[in-house]
């Protein structure tokens, strides 16, 4: 069975995002004294679960730069791809270069969390200046509303402020709301079959 661009897309991304979390759900569950409020996600990158969280953040990496590719052949949004490519790479790099490699693990945090908060907002935004409603309202609004979510607490939480969650139990509610819609992106990808753009009314 043939499946359009676009339907391919949605499946790479869905499958990239959830079994992530399911792989971190897997993880937490077996370091030994893990705390969600204490400890940052990326310490599943260097305790007992290393392997499966490396493993499953560099897939999902994966998944996504290869969905970035599907995502372009069905909507010809550049800029889009290219974020959606940047997410991917740094999702890669988080799970190549743990938290021990304290730079480079930085850099690539801060590529992911930045550029998947703005694949949400241009997914909006491309989808209108081309004429093409790629997501519309209400997912829209709720997309834009999650990546500003990440894009204003992440700054929060490079300034250690956590609201008493603890540095582990903010970055997840960073976190969370651009996994959230990823995995909703891509559910509403596959339940959309490619069309091609339309020229805005004057």
């Amino acid at each position: 069975m043939n499946y359009s661009n676009g339907k391919v897309a949605g499946l790479l991304i869905f499958v990239a995002v959830i079994q992530f979390i399911l792989a971190v759900i897997v993880a937490e569950a077996l370091y030994t004294g893990y705390s969600i409020s204490d400890n940052y996600l990326s310490d599943l990158g260097i305790g007992s679960s290393s392997m499966i969280f490396n493993s499953s953040v560099f897939l999902m990496g994966l998944l996504l730069i290869i969905g970035a590719y599907f995502l372009h052949r069905a909507f010809k949004f550049t800029l889009l791809t290219a974020t959606f490519a940047l997410t991917a790479i740094g999702s890669m790099g988080v799970g190549i270069f743990t938290k021990d490699a304290t730079t480079i693990h930085s850099i690539t945090t801060v590529i992911f969390f930045l550029f998947s908060g703005l694949s949400a907002i241009f997914a909006v935004i491309c989808s209108y200046v081309h004429g093409f409603k790629l997501m519309e309202m209400p997912f829209s609004a709720i997309a834009i509303i999650l990546a500003l979510i990440e894009l204003g607490g992440f700054p929060l939480f490079v300034a250690r402020i956590n609201f008493g969650l603890g540095m582990g139990g903010m970055q997840r509610i960073v976190l969370y709301p651009i996994l959230m819609w990823l995995t909703a992106f891509g559910g509403y990808l596959m339940a959309h079959p490619d069309r091609p753009a339309t020229q805005k009314t004057q």
